[in-house]
């Protein structure tokens, strides 16, 4: 909600944003919060990236769930799945996962692809072979989360084969 509104608020001053065409992205814990997004609020979120997110907090660390939704006792964590709201699902849902990680699971990410699929819902869904956690920086993942705004969002295609040099090492 505070998203939402900010954004209209800055669509105020700014009379060229299309607020009918607003994209979200987020990684590991902003993987969960850009698909909650996209399933709590379908109307308002077109588009989402969702990379490495710990979309069930009963897989993850606790002290992560506990810090930004309360402890266990006080709250349905099954509620707080992104697996629970998956019918909800309206836009174009881009979920990225490294085949190796070792923080955030990626059984998080199957689990709501299962969601997904058992609720006949349409989404992407690419798994970053030999990649860990940390793969933000990775020029792959880079270029296939700018091609998916470009193309669901502002309804081009991206230029082809495009490839991003990563910056040189330092030594």
């Amino acid at each position: 909600d505070d998203q939402i509104a900010a954004l209209r608020q800055l669509a105020d001053h700014c009379p060229w944003m299309d607020l009918n065409r607003v994209g979200i992205t987020g990684y590991s814990g902003g993987g969960f919060a850009s698909t909650r997004a996209m399933l709590t609020r379908p109307d308002f979120f077109k588009v989402a990236v969702s990379a490495a997110g710990n979309h069930d907090q009963r897989l993850f660390a606790s002290w992560w769930g506990e810090t930004f939704h309360g402890c266990v006792e006080d709250r349905d964590y099954g509620i707080l799945s992104n697996t629970s709201l998956a019918n909800n699902l309206k836009g174009k849902l881009f979920l990225v996962h490294g085949d190796m990680d070792t923080s955030v699971s990626p059984a998080h990410t199957l689990q709501l692809v299962d969601a997904l699929i058992k609720h006949n819902k349409d989404f992407d869904l690419l798994i970053l072979p030999n990649r860990g956690h940390l793969f933000p920086d990775d020029p792959y993942f880079i270029r296939r989360t700018w091609d998916y705004f470009v193309k669901h969002l502002l309804g081009e295609a991206p230029p082809a084969d495009y490839a991003i040099q990563p910056p040189p090492q330092l030594q």
